[in-house]
Parts: structure tokens; C-alpha cells; sequence
């Protein structure tokens, strides 16, 4: 079950593009988009890609994917950015979601997910990790990479301690001393980083860098339209973002609150591009679903490719 006052918090923080009424996202002219940690908002706001657009944007805050994939699973938001093994975690699990969008990582880029140790632990890679605690949140990215990690180092199941808590408690837990390492990603990393603790596996060897854009099927009935469009700008201010870091990370610290050093770090290893939902896309997805499957954490059998929407 995921955690609902993370997501009762994202909702509370809804802040409009444009003035619009209470209750104004239920209406066709309005497109209600979720925002991890400023991310999507930063970037359209930033690139002015939302510039002259036939409707109204609302924006709510999420904290997690997987706080946002609950607010898209009850249709209470019509489109969201995710990584590849949330939305995979949450599709098998029943939510009525389907992608609409894909992106995709350029490049190998280092640290962007990743598992920390405390400066002073005695962690200093991957098969250290047995018999440790481990804190991630559940069917996230974080929670992948542990996997990956556990089968890179020929670990059973049962050698590592894997702890669910979101990303502010993992924190918590990590100084505290509650857990001796916690899997997570950008800004996270940055933000862990900058107070001292230090990286024992980078997730550029075992995630393949996709980010889906999703879609409840209520929105992908009735917005269709407004979805198209929305993907078109930001395609267009994800090629902008390449060329315009500083510009982007200057409205990311301001959205999010994260010191600009933060800021500009998580911009400049979350440059992702547009690319088209495929055949190659859906396969390089059955290795993450296999990856959950093979550790009992995913147990139905939904077609994969039913989860993917390539046409809107």
C-alpha cells in the first residue's frame, strides 16, 4: 500500500499555471499534471514551452513516483512523469494507467541513481551490502537497483535487508543509523552527497534510463488531445533544456527549494530526450518486470505490451 500522506501532501501543494477555479482540473479545458520534486514544472516553466497552450495547466508536487502513480491510479491527475520500474510495479499491480510519452537518459551518466553508506561505513561496493539494511521506497527505482545489485553480486534473497520507507524517512534512517544504506535518486543523491555520505553503487550499470509519461485511462479517453499537445512541448523544452542548464536549474532551486549546486547537479544528469514508444522500448521493459518477477516482488501477468499507449 502506498503511503498516503505523501500523497494527501503532493495534492495539498497544487499550484496553478494559470488562475483557474477549485475543481476547474475535472474540466476538459484543464490538464492536471504531477510534478516529482519540481522536475516536469521546472522544466516547462523554465523553457516557456507552455506558451500560448488551449488549456490550463494545474500542477501538483509529489514527493516519489510512487505518491504521483496513486494520484494517477485514482484519476485524481491526468498525466505524470515516472521511471520505468514504478510504472511497471504499479501496472502489474492493477492500477487502470497506461504510458502515453517516452524518454530516455542520454548517455551513461554517473551517480544519477544510486546506493549511499554514511562517510564512515565500511561499505565500499556492492558485495558489501550483505547482510545490510537497506532503505529504498517500494516498486521504485531505488528499489530496483537493489535488485540489480543483489543479482550482480550473486546475493539470495535473503542477504540483504530491504527497508520501505519513503524518500524523507530512508534519510532520516540513514543518519540515525537505522539502516546502513539507502538506494535512491536525483536530487536525493546530490542532497545526500553534499552532507557527506558517499556512493557504493551507481545505478549506470544496471537501469537503462527511461522515463514514461502516464496517463490514466480516464485522461487517455477524454484529454486525449490535450495530452498530444502537452508531449509536444515537452519534447521541445527537453531539447531546449540541453542547451539552457543554468536557466533550467535556476527555476528548479526555486521551485523545489534545493540550493542552486543541488539544482544544477540533478538538471544536468536528468537531461533526458523524447523518444518514440516501440517494440525496443517494450522489450528493454521486460527486463525490469523479470527483475521484480524473479524476487516475488511482482506476481500478475498483465500484458506488457498493454501497457503502452504509442499513438496519442
Amino acid at each position: 500500500m502506498l503511503d498516503r500522506r505523501y500523497l494527501l501532501a503532493g495534492l495539498a501543494t497544487t499550484f496553478a499555471l494559470a488562475a483557474c477555479g477549485r475543481g476547474a482540473g475535472a474540466h476538459a479545458d484543464v490538464l492536471r499534471v504531477g510534478s516529482q520534486k519540481g522536475g516536469t514544472k521546472a522544466l516547462m516553466l523554465a523553457s516557456g514551452a507552455l506558451d500560448g497552450a488551449p488549456y490550463k495547466v494545474e500542477w501538483s508536487e509529489f514527493p516519489a513516483a510512487q505518491n504521483l502513480l496513486e494520484a494517477l491510479g485514482s484519476s485524481a491527475v491526468d498525466l505524470g512523469l515516472v521511471g520505468d520500474a514504478p510504472f511497471q510495479f504499479a501496472y502489474q499491480a492493477g492500477s487502470p494507467i497506461k504510458a502515453v510519452g517516452a524518454q530516455r537518459t542520454q548517455g551513461r551518466i554517473d551517480g544519477a541513481l544510486s546506493i549511499l553508506v554514511p562517510a564512515g561505513s565500511p561499505v565500499h561496493d556492492g558485495n558489501g551490502l550483505k547482510g545490510r539494511r537497506i532503505a529504498t521506497t517500494r516498486g521504485s527505482v531505488g528499489h530496483y537497483l537493489v535488485l540489480r545489485s543483489m543479482i550482480a553480486s550473486g546475493f539470495r534473497p535473503e542477504d540483504v535487508k530491504i527497508v520501505f520507507l519513503s524518500p524523507s524517512d530512508s534519510r532520516a534512517a540513514l543518519q540515525s543509523g537505522a539502516v546502513d544504506a539507502w538506494s535512491t535518486w536525483m536530487p536525493y543523491v546530490a542532497a545526500a552527497q553534499a552532507e557527506g555520505d558517499r556512493i557504493v553503487v551507481d545505478g549506470r550499470d544496471f537501469v537503462q534510463g527511461y522515463g514514461f509519461e502516464i496517463a490514466p485511462e480516464s485522461a487517455i479517453a477524454n484529454k486525449r488531445e490535450q495530452l498530444a499537445d502537452f508531449l509536444r512541448r515537452e519534447g521541445k523544452a527537453l531539447e531546449w533544456a540541453k542547451g539552457h542548464i543554468d536557466d533550467y536549474s535556476a527555476v528548479l532551486a526555486k521551485e523545489t527549494g534545493l540550493p542552486l549546486g543541488i539544482a544544477r547537479e540533478t538538471a544536468t544528469k536528468n537531461i533526458r530526450l523524447r523518444v518514440p514508444i516501440d517494440d525496443r522500448v517494450v522489450a528493454d521493459q521486460k527486463i525490469v518486470l523479470d527483475t521484480f518477477r524473479r524476487f516475488g516482488e511482482v506476481k500478475s501477468v498483465r500484458p506488457l505490451d498493454s501497457a503502452f499507449v504509442s499513438n496519442v
